[in-house]
């Protein structure tokens, strides 16, 4: 096979695996605006209807960590394979969902085909790239798909809601998903740890997946029942002892789910940690900032998504200036710069007035926090590979996403919480409705800036230096040389 065949098949594999990437993060968000529309016609009661986006939720996170250590030991295109199939099946079966319990039930499907598919797809993505400006490159584009997919997937559930019908919010996954399934096999080279031994740690999948559920069950619910509820401290408790079990299990079996040596690379622990950050700043701030439009400026669904677009595409635009100043200067620096511009947007929209206008007040802090998310994701994806072994390839990339997903899990429960009780307390001082909520979200946006911004102390402790590992820095290197001597 010559190199141009060669790289002709590669960017076919990559286009394919981006958009089963960009279907699992437009899902995130694509029912969010539809809620009121789905409650109506399938008559969920109010306290039910979160079920529809937490369901999805609570099994893509939960499973995250399974999925990507069994695509590590069972072949990677085939656990992708496994979840587009479920994904695919899952949507057909939301789009034709007759009642509330089938439809939660269809949507907890879809979060597990997403995290058997998504660690898989990403650790095909590190393995078909060499470690550098070649892997940055498209990392660049895959951060830049993860930046945009929550913001589009509002759009995208504003628009079909409107004009089509929220069913076919879920159809639209089944002919792509069904082109896909039948592509990977011909398209997509397939990968797996070496060696003779797949041994399952079976207690350790057990325990760390059940912590896991529990965790995100406990914090997404806590705004609902309360902090301080017997439900919210049980699942808590039960959280934290099972995880415990996790633990100790890891340190003694002799093939780990999780292999802790993992975290003794500095520069995978920090994006974890940088991942966990963004994921409690930027996607709290979508769930914050969605509400105050709809709630405080009475913008519709559909008006709502547009203006996410501000950020969105901003952060698309971003994305190659992004992943060139990774391969430069390496993903630290670049890390920091993104997560204090998410900060900073965030802060800015605490000064929005009681009657504002997109426009005047919110597109300014859109766009930056959208230019941080560009100069966020795509440094953190790069980060959370960078020295790791391609037999734990499945093992990072899972681990990133659980990371990323329990963050957005943390921050939106903060964020609720933080509303909810600024809003009462302003109106308990005799403060109108609208004065009320706004001082609410301002609350909350200050939370939340806040959170950002400790990304990049969190960065700096953890790596010292550049943050770029010699083999990235030594190849960047010979990639220079290799252009200029072919120009």
């Amino acid at each position: 096979m010559t190199s141009s065949s060669s790289h002709i098949n590669r960017r076919r594999a990559f286009a394919l695996l981006a958009v089963a990437y960009f279907m699992t993060t437009i899902d995130l968000t694509i029912v969010n605006v539809s809620l009121p529309t789905i409650g109506r016609d399938l008559h969920f009661s109010q306290t039910n209807l979160q079920w529809i986006a937490t369901a999805y939720a609570l099994t893509f996170g939960g499973f995250l960590l399974l999925g990507g250590r069994a695509a590590d030991l069972l072949g990677r295109r085939r656990m992708l394979m496994l979840g587009l199939g479920v994904f695919t099946a899952a949507s057909l079966a939301c789009a034709l969902a007759s009642s509330a319990a089938l439809l939660i039930g269809m949507r907890a499907a879809q979060g597990l085909g997403a995290a058997v598919m998504l660690p898989a797809a990403l650790s095909i993505v590190m393995n078909m790239f060499q470690e550098g400006a070649e892997r940055n490159r498209a990392l660049g584009i895959w951060g830049g798909l993860g930046a945009g997919g929550g913001t589009v997937g509002l759009v995208a559930g504003g628009v079909i809601t409107r004009y089509i019908g929220w069913q076919y919010i879920f159809f639209l996954n089944v002919p792509i998903g069904a082109v896909a399934l039948a592509l990977v096999p011909r398209i997509v080279p397939d990968s797996r740890t070496g060696g003779t031994r797949r041994r399952f740690d079976l207690p350790g999948a057990i325990t760390g997946t059940a912590g896991l559920v529990l965790l995100v069950e406990a914090i997404s619910q806590a705004p609902r029942y309360g902090w301080g509820a017997t439900r919210t401290i049980g699942l808590l408790a039960a959280s934290a002892a099972m995880l415990l079990a996790f633990l100790v299990i890891e340190t003694r079996t002799e093939d780990p789910l999780l292999p802790l040596s993992i975290f003794r690379l500095r520069t995978v622990a920090a994006a974890n940690v940088a991942g966990m950050l963004l994921g409690a700043s930027f996607f709290a701030f979508v769930f914050a900032g969605t509400l105050y439009m709809q709630e405080v400026m009475r913008y519709s669904a559909l008006q709502t998504g547009l203006a996410w677009l501000a950020a969105s595409v901003t952060s698309m635009t971003l994305a190659a200036v992004s992943q060139l100043l990774v391969t430069r200067i390496g993903p630290k620096i670049v890390m920091a710069i993104g997560m204090t511009l998410i900060g900073a947007g965030i802060v800015w929209a605490t000064q929005v007035p009681v009657h504002g206008a997109f426009l005047a007040n919110l597109a300014g802090p859109f766009v930056v926090a959208g230019a941080g998310t560009a100069f966020s994701f795509i440094p953190i994806s790069v980060a959370a590979l960078q020295g790791v072994t391609e037999g734990q390839s499945g093992l990072a990339s899972g681990l990133l996403n659980t990371s990323t997903q329990f963050g957005a899990a943390i921050g939106t429960a903060i964020a609720s919480s933080v509303a909810a009780s600024g809003t009462k307390t302003l109106l308990a001082a005799g403060d109108a409705m609208p004065t009320a909520l706004t001082g609410g979200f301002h609350h909350t946006f200050w939370v939340l800036g806040a959170i950002a911004l400790t990304a990049p102390v969190a960065v700096s402790v953890l790596v010292r230096g550049s943050g770029r590992s010699p083999a990235v820095a030594d190849r960047s290197s010979r990639d220079g040389q290799h252009a200029l001597a072919t120009e």
